[in-house]
């Protein structure tokens, strides 16, 4: 072969080479555009299904969060006996119950929410625990007096895991 035969022979191929590398990278490009986009579509649509899942699952979390609040919690259960120990228990199984029967609502919140929510949880049992130890508490009567007095003080743990609550529901917006 003749060195004319193979600079024609590269004049062909070079540009088609060319041409064709430039047509993959087009449609390569415009196919992977098509399927972010169609995920992103199918992503939209998602949330939106998912969506109402999330608001009940923060509504029933506000609610628990409401219902272990001490000073409704105290109010809403009334002391069986007198005795102090069996009026904590009676308290720490309530919360506890609340607490098992929404615990499938994680899977809908972030986990920082969740780890408030059972901050909130746990808090709230430590100041009943801490109440009861006290030397003021001889009977279940003075324990909700004393704890309803605690709550006069400083703000429920609930109080502050609701705020949070408040503003993850008002960022999915």
């Amino acid at each position: 072969m003749d060195l004319t035969k193979i600079i024609e022979i590269l004049a062909y191929t070079i540009p088609s080479l060319i041409t064709g590398s430039v047509a993959y990278f087009l449609f390569d490009s415009y196919f992977k555009d098509q399927q972010n986009t169609r995920r992103w579509l199918l992503q939209k649509e998602a949330q939106k299904d998912a969506l109402p899942l999330r608001l009940q699952a923060y509504e029933r979390m506000a609610l628990y969060l409401e219902r272990i609040n001490p000073t409704k919690l105290l109010i809403r259960i009334t002391p069986l006996s007198q005795d102090k120990n069996d009026y904590e228990n009676l308290v720490m199984a309530q919360i506890e119950q609340e607490f098992e029967h929404n615990s499938t609502q994680q899977i809908y919140m972030s986990d920082e929410c969740w780890t408030i929510i059972v901050t909130a949880k746990n808090a709230t049992i430590q100041m009943i625990r801490a109440a009861n130890r006290s030397d003021r508490v001889d009977s279940a009567d003075k324990l909700r007096e004393v704890l309803l007095n605690d709550l006069m003080e400083k703000q429920s743990p609930s109080n502050a895991a609701l705020a949070y609550i408040k503003n993850e529901v008002a960022q999915l917006w």
